[in-house]
């Protein structure tokens, strides 16, 4: 009779210690599935995927700091084009310089002025010529702030007779702003 006892008790034993096993294996596993989970998620909001023309394309995140040389060329390079690329359309020259007024201060607002003034635009457009800019290169400091650019750009004037071109260099600098539909760098 106590054997059957002693056999009961070492079989409780026995189905307590794979209980105990089972439970400690399913903890262990649920914890390293919710790590796992937890760094993917991480790993994944450091990456966006972009979907242009059908094919997904993958850009990583980053520190504003480490981006401050690419955006800071690319947007003195927007305003060039649109500021100085030029068709013999008012509606046309009036949309890229508004566009690119948006992008600069003050100075290029008393450029455009200056050359509004002068009949610079109603030349181009009574002398049906075009004005493209391609821009070289863009230098930006941005060791001191505000920072300091210099862009190197060729400017072609196409009259119906003959093409002009012309070197332009532009000096000037970059402060931060904050973004807006109109200006989505922040400079």
């Amino acid at each position: 009779m106590f054997t059957k006892m002693k056999n009961i008790d070492t079989a409780f034993r026995h189905v307590r210690g794979f209980t105990m096993l089972i439970i400690a294996a399913c903890v262990l596993l649920s914890g390293f599935a919710l790590y796992k989970s937890f760094s993917l998620v991480a790993g994944m909001q450091e990456k966006v995927y972009i979907l242009a023309n059908g094919k997904a394309l993958e850009a990583y995140a980053s520190d504003r700091k480490d981006n401050i040389p690419v955006e800071a060329r690319d947007h003195v390079k927007t305003f060039h084009k649109l500021f100085f690329t030029l068709d013999p359309d008012e509606k046309v020259i009036r949309f890229n310089v508004t566009k690119a007024l948006y992008l600069a201060d003050d100075s290029a607002k008393r450029v455009y002025d200056d050359l509004k003034e002068n009949d610079y635009y109603s030349g181009i457009i009574s002398g049906n010529v075009s004005q493209t800019i391609a821009v070289d290169s863009v230098q930006i400091s941005i060791n001191d702030y505000p920072y300091h650019f210099r862009c190197y750009a060729t400017q072609n004037i196409i009259r119906t007779t003959s093409i002009a071109h012309r070197s332009l260099i532009t000096e000037g600098n970059l402060r931060n702003v904050s973004r807006s539909d109109n200006n989505p760098m922040d400079f």
